[in-house]
């Protein structure tokens, strides 16, 4: 077991976050966004950026060639999915893709909007490093979390048309 500390500032145990969160055990702030047979998706439960999304298997497994062909397909039907649905209904322009391999969880991917904000911490994919913690430790406010919620019920609905 490993203590997570959520975007809320509550701390959690669990072995897996993302088997937690994939099997209901912990509701990620603002709830599913979006759930197929094979993956869900929520709003990081980590990092108070508006439309950051986190689509994780359901099925604990690292690595992306692990995933059926089904998975494959599932994967990226609702991919391409939420990423429509950023730039429709929350009007982001770009997004930055993270999947790795050697992480503590089991198979996701981090889809990470670029905001013009971002930019002060530079422009390339680098500068994400540092925007994650800030967003932790500065926009971690009622005004920057009520924002973070009307996205997730505006993509989620959406979605689940």
């Amino acid at each position: 077991m490993r203590t997570i500390t959520l975007s809320n500032g509550k701390a959690v145990e669990v072995e897996c976050l993302s088997c937690a969160l994939t099997n209901g055990y912990i509701e990620p702030d603002g709830g599913v966004v979006v759930e197929t047979e094979y993956f869900h998706a929520h709003q990081d439960v980590a990092y108070p950026i508006k439309g950051l999304i986190i689509l994780a298997s359901k099925r604990h497994i690292k690595c992306f060639d692990e995933l059926t062909a089904e998975e494959r397909m599932d994967y990226i039907n609702i991919l391409s999915k939420i990423r429509g649905a950023q730039r429709k209904v929350l009007g982001i322009e770009h997004v930055y893709y993270f999947y790795n391999e050697d992480t503590t969880h089991h198979f996701h991917t981090w889809m990470v909007p670029r905001y013009e904000w971002m930019y002060k911490f530079g422009r390339s994919v680098e500068s994400v490093r540092p925007v994650l913690p800030h967003t932790k430790n500065e926009s971690n406010n009622e005004e920057n979390m009520k924002e973070v919620m009307e996205a997730i019920s505006t993509l989620a609905e959406e979605l689940n048309k």
